[in-house]
């Protein structure tokens, strides 16, 4: 039996060429086209196409700067669970078309279980998540119940998805 890693991408069609460019591009986003196809040993005409059709078939999905919230004013990091009234259509478009599109959530999940949607938000203060939640949050008529968790600490996992 295969370690799990390895099987991870088992049913795409990643060949070794993409995979090593994209191992370059998870080490440095902002690597040179040369840089990154001397990586990956291919000529530079080759990365550049091969990077375009990675990013067409969606396994880029984009190139962006990883801030830290809490040198932009934002110290304050929390996770939000939140709980919808009903799952049908109607609620799940009412909440994704506004709450998680606000500029203080930085990720929204989707979520099995108990919760609906965990959103991982920065703001300034205590007192201004606090406000945020009861306006923006449990004000919103799809939102049955909402339960927050500040965040003392985070560590990265890894990367990304490749296979060893």
């Amino acid at each position: 039996m295969g370690s799990v890693s390895k099987d991870l991408r088992s049913d795409s069609d990643l060949d070794e060429v993409d995979l090593a460019l994209l191992r370059a591009l998870i080490a440095d986003g902002r690597l040179a086209n040369n840089r990154l196809a001397a990586r990956a040993g291919v000529a530079a005409s080759t990365a550049l196409l091969r990077v375009r059709q990675l990013q067409d078939r969606g396994v880029v999905r984009g190139f962006h700067a990883d801030i830290d919230p809490e040198q932009v004013g934002r110290p304050v990091q929390a996770m939000v669970a939140i709980r919808l009234r009903a799952h049908d259509r109607r609620h799940i478009d009412a909440f994704t078309a506004t709450v998680p599109r606000l500029p203080e959530v930085l990720q929204s999940f989707h979520v099995a279980g108990d919760d609906d949607y965990i959103l991982h938000v920065a703001v300034p203060s205590a007192s201004y998540l606090r406000d945020w939640i009861l306006e923006k949050v449990t004000t919103n008529p799809a939102v049955a119940h909402s339960r927050t968790s500040l965040v003392f600490g985070h560590e990265p996992g890894h990367p990304g998805p490749l296979r060893d």
